[in-house]
């Protein structure tokens, strides 16, 4: 028999557990804080329940943790993680240490349907959702668990066409009940599904983080297809009419490719875009992945380019490039083993 995983579930899904079972009303909490709060990986080790109790939980469920299948690690100490998940599919998650802060960068879905022409994930095709098990379990397998500032849901896969399973895993992240971290530390990055970015907005407290990439609708199209669906100045719209306030943190990601959406132009219209809105654009180094005729500029061009924006009154910043060792470009590692195990 398959046993369900109880890591993952939220405080109502444990409550429902323990109603199940006809174990008593405080037992839920009890297993929410051996999940989300204690070391441990096995029933076994909630002590705090009686025998009966750990023995009719391990009849029908498990604990749910599984460790990555492979690991690569760059010179600069970024680590890429690889997840089995679903049936023989693969997905990233890369571990990013950077002085005081440590960030984890989540994957939700193995592959994705959006078919940016500059990610490696899209190439792969949609494979799947990842559920609230699986995503979590990428913040809570890698070694460095305990070491983690920062989590970015910027992995494989469209956070916001995994709703359902990502408020589960933000709710368990964020809860008092669960890790009990602060939604400052959590940010979520779409690339601007409009139907779903509201609810985002509404239910969460987390960070934002939209990609952009060309303010031009006929030049964003070529880069992302989405924006024949979803106008990114309607999802810009969505965002001003929210209501952010100063809890939250809205940024823009902006890769810079060379003679493409790097000029004076592209910098008038961000600014005329973004005009209302409380900011930041971060600049991002392409990473090239096979097949695509794509560059960054130089990082002299990317600095002119990050203070054009300055002068227009929007702040920009430019992200350090890390691993690139390591098939850093999100999609490329998983694709490598998605290929040797045809």
């Amino acid at each position: 028999m398959v046993k369900e995983k109880l890591y993952g579930k939220t405080l109502n899904e444990l409550i429902a557990v323990t109603r199940r079972l006809k174990l008593p009303g405080y037992a839920a909490r009890q297993i929410a804080d051996w999940l989300y709060k204690k070391e441990i990986s096995d029933i076994s080790g909630m002590t705090n329940l009686s025998n009966k109790m750990r023995d009719l939980l391990s009849s029908g469920y498990e604990y749910g943790l599984s460790e990555p299948s492979g690991t690569a690690e760059s010179s600069d100490g970024t680590k890429k993680y690889l997840f089995k998940v679903l049936t023989d599919k693969y997905i990233e998650t890369a571990y990013i240490p950077d002085k005081e802060r440590a960030t984890v960068c989540l994957s939700t879905q193995a592959g994705c349907k959006m078919g940016c022409i500059f990610c490696m994930t899209g190439k792969q095709g949609f494979q799947g959702n990842l559920t609230s098990n699986e995503i979590l379990n990428q913040f809570r397998s890698i070694p460095e668990h305990s070491k983690l500032t920062n989590i970015v849901f910027m992995g494989m896969g469209e956070p916001l066409d995994n709703m359902d399973e990502l408020l589960k895993s933000l709710d368990i992240l964020t809860s008092e009940w669960g890790y009990g971290w602060s939604p400052t530390r959590i940010t979520v990055s779409t690339v601007g599904l409009k139907g779903s970015i509201g609810t985002f907005l509404e239910k969460s407290r987390c960070h934002l983080a939209v990609s952009l990439h060309s303010p031009f609708d006929e030049e964003r199209k070529t880069l992302m297809p989405i924006q024949r669906t979803n106008p990114v100045k309607d999802v810009v719209e969505i965002i001003k009419k929210s209501g952010i306030n100063g809890q939250r943190r809205v940024s823009f990601e902006y890769i810079l490719f060379s003679g493409l959406n790097d000029t004076q132009a592209h910098v008038r219209e961000l600014a005329r875009l973004l005009n209302g809105i409380s900011c930041r654009v971060n600049i991002i180094r392409y990473h090239s992945i096979p097949g695509i005729q794509l560059a960054s500029p130089g990082i002299e061009e990317t600095k002119k380019f990050r203070d054009a924006l300055n002068n227009k009154g929007i702040i920009a910043t430019i992200r350090a490039s890390r691993g690139e060792d390591i098939q850093a470009a999100c999609g490329l590692l998983s694709t490598i083993e998605k290929n040797r195990k045809k």
